[in-house]
């Protein structure tokens, strides 16, 4: 066999690996949805419905919709009915379930004033305004409904201020991911005509002991009587999730983009590492004319979008595309 010939193939059999579809649908994703709140916890109180009952609507249609759409992904919920859980329990489920996202639904609130509208996004970290620790403190209050909270969460007080200085020093080593799906949700928010009010850090125990990317969600002011009718009902609820199916898709698709560069990188190794699309090049390079070719756009001077495609007895088949910086 020539040289040519083995480059050839085993570059081909490399490929296929990794071509989505001819592999059987396995459940290569995990992501746990949070509703927030529950049982004895009511959460923010509205005129006509409370907090924890628009959470959990809204988790379910989010969940079916993943489910029904994304053969490749197991949807797990920390509550699918009206019950109470503790704040450190729903993170050990993302734990001990091995969760690739985690997603925690909440409804926001205002102690003063009715006006106050509009959906957030928060990652885990130090509240850098008074607005957003108050978020901070009335989600973590729910502690306060747990037996033994003083020793659980060692002597954290939900309502001083001092407390949540513990967050300023922790590291998150899923920081990135976890804004860029913060920052996908609230597009899709904005895309759907609700109000944007923008990526925020802030204190959630919730969200301390997660060991993957996570992030939670307020989906609009229960306070306010509009956002409260929009909540409340089947269709402003379906709006919602539709919008966090949104952003979970095209998270996801950036995932599953990085992680077949990985698998890509592992498989062909060391000397075709992956540094700033230099992989491409390389694998393009070492082949022969004619049997791998190559389109390439170059978008606003900075991205290039390659698509490898692959010619085998007259089947020109596409094998996969990625968007390189």
């Amino acid at each position: 066999m020539s040289k040519k010939s083995f480059l050839y193939i085993n570059l081909l059999f490399a490929l296929f690996s990794f071509l989505p579809g001819l592999q059987a649908r396995e459940k290569t994703f995990t992501v746990v949805i949070d509703a927030g709140h529950g049982g004895k916890d009511p959460g923010a109180r509205g005129a006509n419905i409370n907090e924890k009952e628009i959470n959990l609507a809204v988790t379910l249609k989010l969940g079916r919709l993943i489910e029904n759409n994304a053969e490749d992904v197991r949807v797990i919920y920390t509550r699918k009915t009206d019950r109470f859980i503790e704040l450190d329990e729903r993170a050990n489920i993302a734990n001990r379930n091995k969760a690739d996202l985690f997603v925690s639904i909440h409804t926001n609130a205002v102690k003063r004033g009715s006006t106050v509208q509009g959906t957030e996004t928060y990652t885990l970290g130090l509240a850098r305004s008074e607005e957003n620790l108050e978020v901070a403190m009335s989600e973590n209050s729910a502690i306060l409904l747990e037996d033994n909270y003083q020793q659980r969460y060692e002597g954290f007080d939900p309502n001083s201020s001092e407390s949540y200085i513990i967050f300023e020093f922790m590291q998150n080593k899923h920081m990135e991911q976890s804004i860029s799906l913060a920052s996908e949700i609230q597009k899709s928010f904005g895309a759907c005509k609700r109000v944007d009010r923008g990526v925020r850090q802030a204190g959630f125990l919730v969200l301390r002991k997660t060991s993957m990317p996570s992030v939670l969600v307020e989906l609009g002011y229960i306070s306010n009587r509009q956002e409260e009718q929009f909540m409340r009902t089947a269709a402003g609820q379906n709006k919602l999730a539709e919008a966090l199916y949104d952003a979970f898709c095209k998270y996801k698709k950036n995932y599953d983009r990085h992680k077949r560069i990985r698998s890509l990188v592992s498989v062909l190794g060391s000397d075709f590492l992956y540094s700033g699309g230099s992989i491409l090049r390389r694998i393009i390079n070492r082949t022969t004319s004619g049997l791998i070719h190559h389109d390439t756009v170059v978008k606003n001077g900075s991205l290039t979008d390659y698509t490898i495609q692959c010619n085998f007895q007259n089947i020109n088949i596409l094998l996969f595309q990625i968007l390189i910086e």
